[in-house]
């Protein structure tokens, strides 16, 4: 997964960036927030920031609230990096739209086991994001079936896409999934039945 970390002290960037790097992440670095959202804003490849709160340009809060609003990242996991402590600044942060808050100077397991909570968070959304994919192509494939069907009025068969003419019982098994067994009815037992009288 590749993170972008945005703090305007180099030296902590740096030894965050290692961090993330450790723990297998491919990792951007920022050193202000204007420079973050550029980043952020031609790269949709990032499944992870980490936001210093108080930096030069746009700060964590802004650059939280831009990333909340942009379709492109719905998904990202957002972690705010402070020295800021306060509740009233937690609840600040979280509010802005981050989905973490880590104090300064962080403890690496810390990092590490929020990090990894992120990159779950963000793997399942993608797998969702997936299935919902195929569960639309699914759908559009069944729709096929609602559309205009040319069937023969003397045989009851249908023309396929293909301009062939198939049974009904075929044509709707390849583009569904349902399955048949063949019966008859009352009225062609009737039928039959009398035409084997004659």
């Amino acid at each position: 997964m590749r993170a972008l970390v945005a703090d305007d002290d180099q030296l902590g960037a740096l030894i965050l960036a290692r961090a993330l790097q450790g723990l297998g992440l491919d990792v951007a670095v920022a050193h202000d927030g204007d420079q973050a959202w550029k980043m952020l804003d031609q790269d949709s490849g990032f499944g992870m920031a980490i936001l210093d709160w108080m930096m030069p340009g746009a700060d964590g809060p802004e650059l939280c609230r831009r990333i909340r609003q942009d379709e492109r990242r719905t998904r990202m996991h957002v972690i705010l990096l402070t020295a800021r402590d306060g509740r009233a600044d937690i609840v600040a942060g979280l509010d802005a739209g981050a989905d973490d808050y880590l104090i300064k100077p962080f403890n690496p397991e810390e990092l590490r086991a929020r990090v990894q909570v992120g990159i779950r968070i963000v793997s399942l959304q993608d797998r969702l994001a997936r299935q919902v994919d195929e569960l639309q192509e699914a759908l559009s494939k069944v729709k096929q079936l609602r559309g205009l069907l040319p069937i023969c009025s003397y045989c009851k068969r249908i023309r396929s896409d293909e301009n062939y003419w198939e049974q009904v019982d075929s044509f709707v098994a390849q583009h569904s999934d349902a399955q048949f067994s063949h019966g008859i009815c009352p009225t062609c037992f009737d039928a039959v039945e009398a035409e084997f009288k004659r």
